[in-house]
């Protein structure tokens, strides 16, 4: 979730979307347009005691719209620093929070397993938000009868604080109290399985959330709804591939050196591609000696046009800036720096930088597949060897 950064709390990066500023100017001008409307129902739900026509004249509902459009927000940011404090206590790194077109995230650097943690951690933040709409309350008690702005800003907060609260704690994973089911869930059978469970409860709630957003022709819980679906369902598949790729290693899944397929510097372009179609790899790591210099794909191969491809080199084309991984790093690490680079093959080098294999997406795919039938990395490596050695084509 990129943003613009705004500030810096408690050590953590505070973070604004672009979707925010365009959600933040249309709650402003949803609220401001219905201030007497809303003005009405917290006179009769509460005795506020608002004059609606006084909140209605003139800018004010604008004016007032924008206040409690930004206190809105400004709960939201104090919820996701409810999660953030108490995962900081256990001992989990916050890499930002942002605010969004939904309302706000807090992005971990690693997702909690331990079911306690979680439960505490996704239950902090509506707690916050119950406490924040209590403070509200109190400055809505305490306000003077005719201060008809400080009365409608904070009752009106009090109110949607309190109802924040309430709907992330609906059991829809990975909202607030889909964590705490998968929390409680996780108690007595393993993470992944917790996940699957709680991941299926939540896209159930997603289609409803979305049926009732079309019949009542809410478009953000219909954005919500299908936001929901799509991180459920992310969150599951990450989750199970990181209970699959437990203990296993890069080494166990990687192409060796002596089986790789490389090129050198002064091949041409041309060559290149004869190669690609003959051994049918699309991606290449470049040696020069012993020493790894770069990798070329064939993305890198078509940037040159064909009738020029004798004259280039795969100097000429190929990628120095390299990602490269570790023999002992673990399976699901290399998976996630391909996917945070967006490249499909990591080549893999000792402590000496001496490239000692290459790992790529379809390799690790063929690995989850294996074990979830069952197999283990030593088996793995015994189908791998029985290949043609070279690294997959995607």
């Amino acid at each position: 979730m990129r943003g613009i950064k705004v500030g810096t709390a408690l050590g953590i990066p505070i973070r604004l979307n672009w979707t925010f500023l365009i959600v933040l100017p249309l709650f402003a001008y949803l609220i401001g347009s219905q201030v007497g409307m809303i003005a009405g129902v917290m006179n009769d739900a509460f005795g506020a005691g608002i004059d609606p026509a006084a909140v209605s004249a003139g800018i004010t509902p604008w004016t007032l719209g924008l206040a409690a459009a930004l206190g809105l927000f400004g709960g939201v940011l104090l919820h996701e620093f409810g999660h953030s404090i108490v995962a900081m206590r256990y001992g989990y790194e916050i890499e930002s929070i942002t605010l969004w077109l939904l309302g706000g995230i807090a992005s971990f650097a690693e997702f909690p397993e331990d079911w306690k943690h979680e439960f505490w951690i996704a239950i902090a933040g509506p707690l916050v938000s119950v406490g924040v709409g209590a403070v509200c309350y109190v400055v809505f008690q305490l306000a003077p009868s005719g201060a008809n702005a400080v009365l409608f800003v904070f009752g009106y907060l009090a109110l949607l604080n309190v109802v924040l609260a309430v709907f992330n704690m609906l059991p829809a994973f990975p909202m607030d109290g889909g964590r705490v089911l998968r929390a409680i869930l996780a108690r007595n059978q393993p993470h992944a399985q917790a996940t699957q469970r709680a991941a299926a409860v939540g896209k159930v709630f997603a289609f409803f959330m979305g049926l009732l957003g079309v019949f009542t022709f809410q478009l953000l819980l219909i954005v919500l709804a299908f936001f929901v679906y799509i991180a459920a369902s992310g969150e599951a598949q990450q989750t199970t591939l990181r209970a699959a790729f437990e203990d296993v290693t890069v080494a166990d899944v990687m192409t060796p050196r002596e089986e790789l397929h490389t090129v050198t510097e002064d091949t041409s372009v041309a060559t290149l591609m004869n190669r690609m179609f003959e051994e049918r790899h699309t991606g290449y790591p470049v040696i020069h000696g012993d020493s790894l210099v770069g990798m070329v794909t064939l993305a890198d191969a078509r940037s040159v046009r064909e009738v020029e491809r004798d004259a280039y080199q795969v100097s000429d084309v190929m990628e120095t800036q390299l990602v490269g991984v570790g023999p002992e790093t673990d399976a699901m690490t290399a998976l996630q720096t391909m996917q945070e680079h967006g490249v499909g093959r990591l080549p893999v080098v000792d402590r000496q930088e001496q490239l000692v294999g290459l790992i790529s997406r379809s390799d690790l795919m063929t690995a989850f597949n294996i074990i979830q039938t069952g197999g283990t990395p030593s088996i793995i490596t015994g189908r791998r060897q029985q290949s043609d050695g070279g690294p997959g084509v995607f």
